[in-house]
């Protein structure tokens, strides 16, 4: 297994399989048009294929598939299948925002899909359509329902941002608890599209874990030596929730994922600027001995700390200004799978 310069492990990767989304929620995708990946750029599912298993030789044995939004990926279910097949991956994730999830989940099940997370902001109508600009909320619960069913359990993630959806912490744990899913909240993040990003909107862990405590009582933190992004933990009555303080806490000394985009850029951090171009040395003729090695040099030489560096600036603003990601997509979450 490959570590980095900070002895951590490369096993989590995450791989945008498109940068179109059907949604344009506010904190993600601020403008009305964007520079889309050209699509004879994108990996085709034989390439995937290939690199993934480049990736589990040097130790990565999670993959979370992501977007943009990842169901817009026509034949989506056959990539997953090549996937699921593969020996030494021992965890195969989705995340989607839902909307065309009752259409795809039980295929998505039976090609070998283990979990999926559910991004949902808020439970109310006018708010889902202020945010995402789109009336998607009801499609949205459908999907999450059909999730419950075929998979049992799922996830839902909540970018909580004060002032907007800061109101429905409570009200999303019991919608969770009614669906089988256990809800993350997510400090608002200073990257890619956050234009309009500030530190008075982020939520903290702290008072989010304060305002559950005022409804719930007393909050459990759940003991775990993982280095997933969320803390864990129980309210009175054993219902799980999960924090993911990026903004405040970041988890930088333990993050072992990396991000692969639909276009084969590999970033080493959700705050590079600059990643590492896989898709030119697999069509530019390299073999999969000389790709590895490309791998190595770059994990072996990651130090990346970008969520720790923000947090140390002394005046923080949006992570890059709208002009920039207009010239290169890649700045973009919907491009690079948040």
């Amino acid at each position: 297994m490959l570590h980095d310069l900070l002895n951590r492990p490369l096993r989590n990767l995450r791989l945008s399989v498109t940068d179109r989304c059907n949604l344009r929620c506010n904190y993600c995708m601020p403008e009305a048009e964007y520079v889309w990946l050209p699509r004879e750029d994108l990996l085709n599912f034989e390439e995937i294929s290939t690199l993934v298993d480049i990736f589990v030789e040097r130790g990565v044995d999670h993959l979370r598939l992501t977007g943009g939004e990842p169901l817009l990926r026509r034949n989506l279910p056959t990539l997953v299948s090549m996937l699921s097949a593969k020996a030494g991956l021992n965890d195969l994730a989705l995340t989607t925002n839902g909307i065309l999830l009752a259409e795809h989940a039980d295929e998505l099940h039976r090609a070998g899909l283990r979990r999926v997370t559910v991004s949902l902001d808020t439970l109310q109508r006018d708010r889902f359509i202020a945010l995402a600009r789109f009336d998607e909320i009801e499609r949205v619960k459908d999907g999450i329902a059909a999730a419950a069913r075929v998979f049992g359990r799922l996830k839902l993630d909540t970018v909580v941002i004060k002032g907007v959806n800061d109101d429905e912490l409570v009200d999303l744990i019991e919608y969770g608890r009614s669906v089988n899913g256990e809800v993350r909240f997510i400090e608002y993040m200073d990257v890619g599209g956050a234009t309009q990003w500030s530190p008075a909107r982020v939520l903290s862990r702290q008072e989010i874990i304060l305002a559950l405590t005022e409804r719930y009582g007393p909050i459990t933190p759940i003991a775990e030596h993982s280095s997933a992004p969320a803390d864990r933990f129980t309210l009175p009555d054993g219902t799980v929730f999960g924090i993911i303080s990026s903004t405040t806490e970041p988890f930088c000394r333990t993050c072992d994922r990396s991000r692969l985009t639909a276009d084969g850029m590999w970033y080493l951090c959700l705050y590079a600027a600059r990643g590492i171009d896989l898709r030119a040395a697999l069509r530019g003729g390299a073999t999969p001995e000389e790709i590895r090695e490309i791998i190595a040099r770059g994990w072996q030489n990651r130090d990346d700390r970008g969520a720790e560096v923000r947090l140390g600036m002394g005046e923080r603003r949006a992570f890059v200004p709208i002009a920039s990601l207009r010239q290169d997509p890649h700045l973009e979450m919907h491009t690079r799978g948040g």
